[in-house]
């Protein structure tokens, strides 16, 4: 799984560089999030903005990555695609977790 973390003022961007998080990717997925958030700023942030496609498995993994972060820190999503997003919405996740529009506005207001 190709997940490229930069730090953006007190955010760690973790953008997920493949289409798809499905149940043939899920364990690196979450092996790979447990490496890129193991350290550095406590606000992470998955750009999703790759991503075509999510499927049960691939949603579990994303719920279980916000789950076995420390206490202090927390997990925003931003980018969804229009089929990712209507995953996340017709689950409910999309009350779980805060969704951003995209990363561009979201470092943006970061800065300002």
């Amino acid at each position: 799984m190709d997940l490229q973390s930069t730090y953006h003022n007190d955010m760690n961007i973790i953008t997920v560089a493949e289409a798809r998080i499905d149940a043939a990717a899920a364990i690196r997925f979450k092996d790979k999030m447990r490496d890129v958030t193991s350290q550095g700023p406590t606000h992470i942030v998955l750009d999703l903005s790759n991503v075509t496609f999510v499927d049960s498995s691939g949603l579990g993994a994303i719920v279980a990555a916000m789950k076995q972060l420390s206490g202090n820190q927390r997990l925003d999503l931003a980018g969804l695609t229009t089929d990712v997003a209507k995953v996340f919405r017709l689950t409910r996740m999309d009350t779980v977790f805060v969704i951003h529009d995209d990363i561009i506005a979201l470092k943006a207001r970061a800065t300002g």
